[in-house]
């Protein structure tokens, strides 16, 4: 594969026709008739997919559940992809009592059904579970997509960089990194990361500054090579997610002038 900036691909089919970026829905619902209901309204939005952020889900700590429950959530989503995060407290998920041994069996569960069609674990997280998780997702063939979160602060341009690259080097195929900037300099710094990566790796990248500050990336982010964004449905799963018809229109700005 030559060098980017690349789409994320899922079943040998770009997202979004090869459009960057493109928006995913986060589902945090906490019940599974909620959770039903959470995906039928985002899919009525029209994003490209969803993400099941199953450490909001009050059954997370059950596979058998969790397994049946991504295939009902598949079919209330019309048929669009459906992206697995376990996200952790340390990354700024969910308190939640699984330990690495269940996280990994939880990932290997979901694979082996293959129930979603992506899944998102953190590159940070111990080396055996990202291992597994690796491992799962291409005996299963199913989207890799390896995270780093910070949200307290922005680490220097050079270290995201080696965010991106440690992704790939672990076998990513999908390296998406997430910082909360201080100041619009530290957005700039995930940007220029975010552009650098795309251009270098033969991978997907995905980059976001949150909160406030860092609004301005997920809407611009796409010319800066990120290969995917996140709007609110009914609810965020992290700070400065707009709601999804905003993020849409402003968007299609940008689109409007890339075309000119």
């Amino acid at each position: 594969m030559s060098a980017g900036p690349h789409p994320i691909v899922v079943h040998g089919r770009p997202l979004a026709q090869g459009r960057l970026p493109a928006v995913c829905v986060p589902l945090v619902a906490r019940t599974a008739d909620a959770l039903l209901a959470e995906a039928a309204a985002a899919a009525a939005q029209g994003p490209d997919l969803l993400e099941w952020r199953v450490d909001f889900f009050e059954g997370a700590a059950r596979s058998d559940e969790v397994v049946a429950r991504a295939s009902r959530l598949r079919q209330a989503a019309s048929g669009l992809p459906l992206l697995f995060t376990r996200r952790s407290p340390d990354e700024g998920g969910q308190p939640a009592a699984l330990d690495d041994a269940q996280v990994a069996a939880l990932y290997q569960a979901v694979c082996r059904a293959r129930c979603v069609d992506l899944v998102d674990v953190e590159m940070q997280a111990d080396p055996a579970l990202v291992a597994a998780v690796c491992d799962a997702a291409r005996e299963a063939g199913i989207t890799l997509v390896l995270s780093f979160h910070d949200f307290q602060r922005t680490p220097p341009a050079a270290e995201l960089l080696e965010r991106f690259r440690l992704a790939h080097r672990l076998g990513a195929d999908v390296a998406k990194v997430a910082v909360m900037p201080q100041s619009r300099a530290d957005v700039l710094a995930l940007l220029q990361a975010t552009c650098e990566a795309g251009e270098t790796l033969p991978i997907a990248v995905a980059g976001m500054a949150m909160g406030p500050v860092g609004v301005v990336s997920r809407v611009c982010g796409g010319a800066f090579g990120s290969a995917l964004t996140f709007g609110a449905g009914q609810a965020a799963s992290a700070p400065g997610q707009l709601p999804v018809a905003a993020l849409r229109a402003a968007l299609a700005v940008f689109r409007v002038v890339d075309r000119d």
